[in-house]
């Protein structure tokens, strides 16, 4: 085929040249205004292929969140997760002896185990602002959720993370820095942050505020839209998460009060974003096993066992859906692990290197996947990207390592 003299040399994704020059010279001029968002966009948005009809299968991606060892998850003798050990893993495929590579460096926490499981990548990540304890990381390769989007015409209120309210950092795990792919195909955000900013313009502008009270939500908002220095306040979610938001504050209200918290309120956005929002794929990135930090070991088992009613709700939610049932692909994977030092003054900590926080699983469950099997070789986190890219249709190009073959029907 004769390439075109004004396309730039590359994939079929090369920016043309004229587009990309008056790209530049439209993105220099907002940049000087201080809109360095708009010039990504523009690039991002000349670039974008015109891409096809995404079929499915739809994808739940569960971050068994907080650190999880396996003995309380997928040991039947010992479990806290009944309807994960006992049921969901009969319908797909375990790998038992899934760990997080040992390299030199390399962090068993939950900002760095969320991207390699998103990414198919590992990276020596720093908080952008050299923060104390802070996780605000930025990844140099693509996610699962730009992927899919750069490979069909999805959505992004259709690519979701449903994301803690203690966990303000992982808000911004949604697109990374690579230049072909970065904010034009980002994924969207559910949670009480959201709401809250979303609450704060409403309140705002329905003008029922004293004016004490407009300038302290005014200042609060200022603050909010700081946070991701890469979008300058202007990463707005679009009309049906807006839809969403309104439909939330009509049945909660606004103040946080009626609303579940922790981790059930992750199980009920998802729930409802199922629902109204029919997302392709969505990562739910539970967390509450890390109040063991508290110093007791009944938090972590406690929260261990309220993910596992919410993996059984969501699982329920997709069975009760003639389009998500046998059209949607479940995988529960921990962020990291946890350590088993019995003599421990804090039991199950994660951050000191240990064997055991290395030590995790994985489990695919759905249409395409082999039931009922057990991996008992060693697996690599890193995989689970890839192996996400076989069931939904796209190459997860930047990815460390192949699919899990093993869970392929």
């Amino acid at each position: 085929m004769k390439k075109s003299p004004d396309r730039q040399p590359g994939s079929e994704y090369s920016l043309p040249r004229r587009a990309f020059l008056k790209g530049v010279v439209t993105g220099t001029g907002l940049m000087a205004a201080g809109s360095a968002l708009t010039l990504a966009e523009t690039l991002a948005g000349a670039a974008a292929p015109v891409s096809s009809a995404y079929r499915g299968p739809n994808v739940v991606l569960i971050r068994y969140g907080g650190g999880a060892r396996r003995r309380e998850s997928i040991d039947s003798e010992n479990t806290y997760s009944p309807f994960l050990c006992r049921d969901l893993i009969k319908r797909g495929t375990l790998f038992k002896k899934m760990e997080i590579s040992q390299i030199e460096g390399l962090n068993t926490s939950h900002g760095e185990g969320t991207l390699n499981i998103v990414t198919g990548k590992y990276d020596k990540y720093k908080d952008i602002e050299n923060k104390f304890l802070a996780a605000r990381f930025e990844p140099k390769v693509p996610t699962v959720f730009e992927y899919l989007r750069k490979s069909f015409n999805v959505q992004p209120h259709q690519t979701l993370i449903v994301n803690g309210e203690d966990r303000p950092d992982e808000e911004f795990y949604t697109f990374s820095n690579h230049f072909a792919y970065g904010v034009n195909f980002r994924s969207n955000t559910l949670s009480l942050y959201r709401f809250k900013a979303w609450l704060m313009r409403r309140q705002i502008a329905e003008g029922k505020l004293k004016d004490k009270e407009i300038e302290q939500r005014k200042k609060e908002l200022a603050k909010w839209e700081k946070v991701d220095h890469r979008t300058k306040g202007e990463d707005r979610q679009g009309p049906e998460l807006e839809t969403f938001w309104q439909r939330w504050r009509e049945y909660y209200g606004d103040t946080g009060f009626v609303n579940p918290r922790g981790d059930r309120l992750l199980t009920e956005l998802t729930v409802r974003a199922i629902k109204e929002l029919r997302p392709k794929m969505i990562m739910v990135n539970y967390q509450d096993c890390d109040y063991v930090h508290w110093g007791y070991m009944s938090h972590y088992t406690r929260a261990i066992a309220i993910m596992d009613e919410g993996i059984r709700q969501i699982v329920e939610t997709v069975e009760a859906d003639a389009e998500y049932r046998d059209n949607t692909v479940f995988c529960v994977v921990p962020d990291c692990g946890r350590d088993s030092n019995p003599f421990a003054d804090v039991p199950c900590q994660h951050h000191f290197n240990s064997r055991s926080s290395h030590e995790i699983f994985a489990l695919f469950a759905g249409p395409g996947v082999a039931h009922g099997k057990v991996v008992d070789k060693l697996t690599d986190q890193s995989q689970v990207a890839a192996t996400i890219g076989h069931f939904m249709g796209f190459k997860a190009e930047f990815a460390e390592q192949r699919a899990l073959e093993e869970a392929i029907a």
